[in-house]
């Protein structure tokens, strides 16, 4: 289950009451910040610039792919552990402006994760140590620790005791 806190709004739908909730010229900086990464080929680079900047938690050798698009409003929300791969072009929301309401959320991403290319991660959500995200997975709940999950919406597809067994099958013997 996501973890987020609601806001409720009233009147005009909860963007047109973005800058109550969030500085104009916090979102400026961070969508400056964020668009230099998303292009830079220095993964060193961008980590550093995700923690000066930003205050992403990123923990050693995790690895930003090209285009991963942060959320831009409140990245400081977001965590993710030692060497982890996000993949290319994946968004990752620590927000949600709805008509009635907005909803904030941390984002735990755990150690050595592999988030797929193009996912969407929603606000709220923890991804478990050693877990696999497929590419394109709107990724809407929590994933346990070594499970491997994918589709939209997202299915545990292995747990972890199902992927440590088929790790000690020879590849021969594996039927798909």
């Amino acid at each position: 289950m996501r973890q987020t806190t609601r806001y409720p709004v009233s009147g005009a739908n909860s963007l047109w009451h973005i800058y109550k909730t969030v500085p104009f010229w916090k979102v400026a900086r961070n969508f400056i910040v964020i668009q230099l990464a998303r292009y830079t080929p220095f993964l060193g680079m961008k980590n550093w610039m995700y923690r000066t900047f930003l205050g992403v938690k990123t923990g050693e050798q995790t690895s930003f792919a090209l285009m991963v698009m942060l959320d831009v409003m409140f990245p400081e929300k977001i965590q993710v552990g030692r060497n982890s791969v996000i993949g290319y072009n994946t968004t990752i929301l620590a927000h949600e402006y709805l008509i009635k309401e907005y909803r904030l959320g941390d984002v735990i991403i755990g150690d050595e994760v592999m988030i797929g290319a193009n996912s969407t991660i929603l606000p709220g959500v923890t991804i478990g140590n050693g877990a696999i995200v497929s590419a394109g997975t709107l990724v809407h709940k929590d994933v346990p620790a070594g499970a491997f999950a994918g589709g939209n919406p997202m299915q545990i597809i292995y747990t972890k005791e199902e992927m440590e067994k088929r790790a000690t099958i020879e590849p021969a013997e594996q039927k798909d």
